[in-house]
C-alpha cells in the first residue's frame, strides 16, 4: 500500500493552476448523454477512478463511449433512454457511490435485470434510502441484508408510476436517482426538497431539453420530451480545489489563483464559511453556462477565526468538512460542526477518521454524535496517520503535513486516485515539493496503468 512522507512547507506557495474537472458534473454529463439522442461531447471530463466506473457501466447498458484522456474528452453516442438495454454483466461501480445510486435510477426504466455492486466500502454504505422510494413507485428492487446494502438487483420496466416524494435527508444522490426514474413516469412527478442539495442534475437535464421546474421546495418533472444531446465544457471541481485553497491559507506568504472553477451556489458552502472566518478569497471573471456558475478565485494566506456550521449548511460543503477541520486547528477560537452525521456513512466514518488523525497530531478535537468541536490555534506535531481508505481524509492529512512541526506520514494514499489523480503534481506546481512518495501502481488511473 502506498504512503507519503510530508515535511513542513519551507517556502510560500504561489502560481496559477487549473484544478481537476468537476467529478460530480462528469458523472452526470456521461449519464445524461446516455439518456439523450445523438452524440454528447464532454470537454474537460474528470478521468478518475470513480468516473471510469460510470463510463464502464454505461457501456454495459449499450451506450457507445469514446474516452480520450489525453484530450480530456469523452464522447457518448446514444439513441436515447428508450434504447438502453439489459446489461450484459454485473454493474460494478468499484468505490463510486454516485455511480451506484444514480445508475440504479436509470436501470429502473431499462427492461430486464440489472445487478449493481461495488468494493467493500460501497457494500457498507446505506442503500435503503433509494430502495424504499423506488419500490413505492413500482420498481422491483432489493438489496443485501434486508435491503440495507449492495449488491442490489433492479428489474426494470416502463412506464413507471408518477410519484410524490419528500426527501428525508438532503442527498443529491437520492434526488438524482429519483429524477432519472421520473423520466420514465406515466405522468408528472414531484420531489420535495426541504433542504437544498447540489442541483447539477436538474441543470444538465434542462440543458438537454427535459421539462423540469422548481416551485419553492418542490422539483416538478414532466416526462415525455425527447432529450437532445449537446456539448458540455466542465469547470474545475471546487471539492478538489478545497485542498489547494487550504494549503494557500495555511502557509505563510502564499498567494495562488485557481482558474475555471465551478462556483454553483449549492457547492460553495466552504467558500462562504471561509469568508466568515476572515479568509482572503476573491472571485473574479464569473459567468454562467447551462445553469452552472464558474470563474476564477484568488486565495491569500490569512489569519483565520473560528466558525460554526449547522445542518442547513452541510449539503453545500459536506465533502469539505475534513479539510475544514484541518483549517479549524489553526483558527482562533472554538469551531463547531453540527448536523454532519451523514459523514459517518461515506467512504469511511469521516467524523471519526478526521478526529482520530488530528488528535494523534496534537489537535484539540471533541467528536460528537453528528459533528466535531475543534479548538485552535494549536501547533501540530508529526507522526503517522491513516487514510482509512478515504481520498478526502488522505488529502486532508497531506495538507496538515504542510504545517506540522515534524514530518507527517500518511498511509494508504492510493485512494487519492478516486478523485484527484494528479494531487501531488499540482502541489508541486504551486511550489510545494517537500514530500517523498513510496509508490504503488494503484496511485495511477486505470487508463494510466494500461499504458505502463
Amino acid at each position: 500500500m502506498g504512503k507519503v512522507r510530508m515535511l513542513p512547507a519551507s517556502k510560500k506557495l504561489k502560481g496559477k493552476i487549473f484544478c481537476p474537472p468537476d467529478k460530480s458534473l462528469s458523472h452526470r454529463a456521461a449519464m445524461i448523454g446516455a439518456l439523450s439522442v445523438g452524440e454528447t461531447v464532454v470537454q474537460n471530463f474528470s478521468f478518475c477512478q470513480d468516473t471510469w466506473s460510470t463510463l464502464h457501466c454505461l457501456e454495459l447498458l449499450g451506450v457507445k463511449v469514446q474516452a480520450l484522456p489525453n484530450q480530456g474528452l469523452v464522447k457518448i453516442s446514444s439513441s436515447g433512454k428508450e434504447d438502453l438495454s439489459e446489461p450484459t454483466d454485473i454493474l460494478d461501480v468499484d468505490n463510486s457511490g454516485t455511480t451506484l445510486r444514480l445508475i440504479a435510477g436509470i436501470t429502473a426504466g431499462v427492461q430486464g435485470l440489472s445487478i449493481l455492486t461495488g468494493d467493500q466500502s460501497i457494500r457498507r454504505r446505506p442503500m435503503k434510502r433509494i430502495i424504499d422510494p423506488l419500490r413505492k413507485i413500482g420498481v422491483i428492487i432489493g438489496g443485501r441484508d434486508r435491503d440495507q446494502y449492495a449488491p442490489l438487483y433492479v428489474i426494470g420496466k416502463k412506464p413507471l408510476h408518477a410519484f410524490h416524494h419528500t426527501l428525508e435527508i438532503p442527498s443529491a444522490q437520492v434526488k438524482s436517482c429519483l429524477l432519472f426514474t421520473a423520466l420514465w413516469g406515466d405522468g408528472p412527478s414531484f420531489i420535495k426538497e426541504p433542504i437544498v442539495s447540489r442541483n447539477h442534475t436538474e441543470n444538465m437535464l434542462k440543458a438537454v431539453g427535459s421539462d423540469i421546474r422548481k416551485q419553492k421546495e418542490v422539483i416538478e418533472v414532466y416526462p415525455g420530451k425527447e432529450l437532445k444531446a449537446r456539448s458540455f465544457n466542465l469547470p474545475g471541481d471546487v471539492s478538489s480545489a478545497a485542498f489547494l485553497i487550504a494549503a494557500a491559507l495555511l502557509v505563510s506568504g502564499s498567494y495562488i489563483i485557481i482558474q475555471n472553477l465551478g462556483l454553483n451556489p449549492t457547492r460553495t458552502g466552504m467558500l462562504d464559511c471561509l469568508q466568515r472566518m476572515g479568509a482572503k478569497i476573491k472571485t473574479f471573471d464569473a459567468r454562467e453556462e447551462w445553469g452552472e456558475r464558474q470563474g476564477h478565485i484568488a486565495v491569500e494566506h490569512s489569519i483565520l477565526n473560528h466558525f460554526e456550521i449547522d445542518r442547513e449548511e452541510i449539503p453545500s460543503l459536506i465533502d469539505e468538512i475534513p479539510i475544514l477541520s484541518v483549517l479549524a486547528t489553526q483558527a482562533h477560537g472554538r469551531s463547531i460542526i453540527r448536523g454532519a452525521g451523514e459523514l459517518r456513512v461515506k467512504e469511511s466514518d469521516r467524523l471519526h477518521a478526521i478526529s482520530e488523525n488530528l488528535i494523534s497530531l496534537g489537535a484539540l478535537v471533541d467528536e460528537t454524535k453528528d459533528g466535531l468541536v475543534i479548538s485552535g490555534p494549536v501547533r501540530l506535531k508529526g507522526g503517522k496517520v491513516k487514510s482509512y481508505g478515504d481520498h478526502r481524509i488522505a488529502m486532508s492529512m497531506v495538507i496538515a503535513g504542510l504545517i506540522a512541526d515534524a514530518p507527517v506520514e500518511v498511509e494508504d494514499i492510493e485512494c487519492i486516485s478516486i478523485s484527484y489523480p494528479n494531487f501531488f503534481q499540482d502541489l508541486q506546481k504551486i511550489g510545494y515539493g517537500n514530500f517523498q512518495i513510496f509508490p504503488d501502481n494503484s496511485l495511477m488511473s486505470p487508463h494510466e496503468q494500461e499504458e505502463v
